[in-house]
């Protein structure tokens, strides 16, 4: 199932761009504080770049713990790059065929392209509301987030859902999409930092 991820990578990178110097140490809706979230960000487009290239010699085991001072000073130009590169990788059909390995895991090619778009999307949104930008995401995209992230709320689901999400946020079913994935991924969708 190929996706072209680039109008959300676009989006994150925008909001990297929004995030000001003085909000690295804002509160996050998945607790942990901003500045080590883009950290985590700059860590995952280069894993999943690697996973799309199944180019390994860097980033083949589990991520290094976030943290700000992993940033460096260029932290507003190189992770839009980084996640520009991502998006690149990931428009090679090639990528999303066979295996591949991310985050120290072998996995399918496929699962772990939609795995990529669900972390941009998720923590785009994680990014928005700890800066206090705005959030949208394509239809089609969130669509296949939500894809992705349903099956893990379902309890009789055979995939554990520790380590990948908090528990479910109830949010009525007439909510927006953007919401309910939010909710199902263990966010508030109300989340505020203030």
């Amino acid at each position: 199932m190929p996706v072209n991820m680039e109008p959300a990578t676009k989006r994150m990178a925008e909001l990297i761009r929004g995030v000001p110097d003085d909000a690295l140490g804002n509160p996050s809706p998945c607790d942990i504080p901003l500045g080590a979230l883009l950290d985590h960000v700059r860590t995952l487009t280069l894993a999943f770049t690697a996973a799309a290239k199944q180019d390994f010699s860097t980033f083949g085991g589990p991520p290094p713990a976030p943290d700000v001072a992993n940033l460096g000073d260029d932290w507003r130009e190189s992770i839009p790059r980084s996640l520009a590169d991502l998006a690149a990788a990931w428009n090679d059909p090639q990528a999303w065929e066979g295996m591949t390995k991310a985050g120290g895991l072998d996995l399918p090619a496929e699962m772990a392209g939609v795995i990529a778009l669900d972390e941009v999307v998720v923590h785009g949104w994680d990014v928005a509301k700890a800066s206090g930008q705005p959030y949208d995401v394509e239809p089609d995209l969130l669509a296949a987030v939500h894809g992705f992230v349903a099956p893990f709320a379902d309890p009789d689901s055979p995939m554990p859902r520790d380590g990948l999400f908090g528990p479910v946020v109830p949010v009525p079913a007439d909510a927006p999409l953007l919401d309910r994935v939010m909710g199902l991924t263990g966010r508030d969708p109300a989340w505020s930092r203030r």
